[in-house]
């Protein structure tokens, strides 16, 4: 598995600024009534053009470079999200993410804790995570796959698949021709 290393040593000044930025608006967003007019604009000063129509993220909300997270039309995150996104996150439209969901696109380097080993994580279209479930780097969750609560994904999850466990492991494929397009 190839992933981009980030040396955390080496960030640029205005890298670091842009995370104190960050830092700040989060700090808003969970401190802020939520289905407000006020907290649809902290969204919106979060994630600009990188979240789409009719989605809606529950705080509280943590993670890092949060400017690498797309999210598409009509998804709904749960509170206490975790998004690593240094390595890049992407949700397709119509995915539901429960409680606790922690979506980890890097990770520290086991030898030297200060280089992050970054992969992009992709959940498509109508895909559903259960409570607690971890999603690793450089997985993808399949179009309408299931991920069971309490899973920890190390590996991808075909489309129309259901995956629990630790490590998470397929169980069984859902039905194609059931699901409205």
């Amino acid at each position: 598995m190839d992933f981009e290393r980030v040396d955390m040593d080496k960030l640029s000044e205005e890298e670091l600024q842009e995370a104190f930025k960050m830092n700040e608006i989060l700090f808003k967003l969970n401190h802020t009534m939520p289905m407000t007019p006020e907290y649809g604009e902290i969204l919106k000063e979060l994630f600009g053009d990188n979240i789409g129509e009719n989605s809606m993220v529950q705080a509280p909300l943590s993670g890092a470079a949060l400017d690498k997270l797309k999210i598409g039309n009509n998804v709904f995150i749960n509170s206490n999200c975790l998004a690593m996104a240094r390595g890049g996150i992407t949700i397709d439209d119509d995915v539901m993410l429960a409680a606790n969901v922690q979506l980890l696109s890097n990770n520290h380097d086991e030898y030297n804790r200060k280089v992050l080993l970054c992969k992009p994580i992709h959940i498509k279209k109508g895909a559903w995570i259960g409570a607690g479930a971890s999603i690793l780097p450089g997985v993808t969750i399949g179009k309408y796959a299931i991920v069971g609560a309490g899973a920890i994904v190390t590996k991808d999850v075909g489309d129309y698949e259901v995956a629990v466990g630790v490590p998470a492991k397929v169980v069984k494929k859902l039905d194609k021709k059931k699901f409205k397009e």
